[in-house]
């Protein structure tokens, strides 16, 4: 798929999203009888289920003058703009989708998802 498709199908997914959420503060109408909308919607979704992102768990951040990054050796601790246990936050494509707290399972680190963004809330990082 080619990022000209891509960008028409999100932009047409963020329409749905937003038709979704407008439907959601209306009471619903009759349908007319003989549309395909919700296997067109199918279909749509179909396309996108395996499409990778990027998903990120930022910690913290901080800035330093090249020096001090030059001056970094094994054992430097840098310290980060997040204070301990404060949640880390949850990216997907750079867009904030959730928060969690770090876990470990299986001798690997994980998330619990503490707070998860509403839809209409990650709609609205679209625009």
């Amino acid at each position: 798929m080619s990022d000209d498709q891509l960008d028409n199908l999100a932009a047409q997914l963020v329409q749905e999203a937003e038709a979704m959420t407008l439907s959601a503060e209306k009471p619903a109408a009759p349908k007319a009888a003989g549309r395909n909308e919700p296997k067109q919607n199918d279909r749509n979704l179909q396309l996108i289920l395996d499409i990778p992102l990027k998903l990120s768990v930022e910690l913290g951040r901080t800035k330093m003058p090249v020096s001090e990054l030059l001056n970094l050796t094994q054992g430097s601790v840098i310290e980060l703009n997040k204070l301990a246990g404060e949640p880390m936050e949850v990216m997907v494509n750079d867009k904030l989708i959730a928060r969690g707290e770090a876990v470990v399972v299986n001798e690997k680190f994980g998330v619990r998802l503490t707070d998860v963004i509403s839809p209409a809330e990650r709609v609205e990082q679209l625009k």
